[in-house]
Parts: structure tokens; C-alpha cells; sequence
């Protein structure tokens, strides 16, 4: 998926060739966004779980919340 991200970028660059900026297109950017925050998730939920802490769904996480008054 990243080598099919990295294809949709353009760079910018200066007189000498030296790349200054990239360019994106807005669907290869979700796509990014998407990814980078799907690895976070995994990441937290490594941390948590070496914490020792429990995981629940997150339909169930949504009703707890919910039943607490939080709008999700």
C-alpha cells in the first residue's frame, strides 16, 4: 500500500534538483492519513495490553460511552 501511496507523489524541487516539497494527491492523502492512523491505533492498543489492560469492542466501548453521556 505505501509503494502505491508513493507512486501519487510529485516533488518539488530547486534549481540544483534538490527535492524542497511534495506533492499529494487528496485521495493518496486520506489513504496516508488512514494508514498512519491505523498504525497508532495498533500501537496503542500494544502499549495498553503490555500495560495489562483489558481491550473491548468497540461497539461496546461506544455504548459505555454513550451510557456516560458522551456523544460518539
Amino acid at each position: 500500500m505505501v509503494v502505491e501511496l508513493m507512486r501519487a507523489v510529485q516533488f518539488v524541487v530547486d534549481a540544483n534538483g534538490n527535492k524542497k516539497a511534495v506533492v499529494i494527491d487528496y485521495a493518496a492523502w486520506e489513504e496516508l492519513l488512514t494508514l498512519l492512523e491505523d498504525l497508532e491505533d495498533a500501537e496503542e492498543v500494544r502499549r495498553l495490553r503490555e500495560m495489562g489492560e483489558e481491550a473491548i469492542p468497540w461497539e461496546e466501548a461506544k455504548a459505555q460511552l454513550r451510557a456516560e453521556g458522551v456523544d460518539v
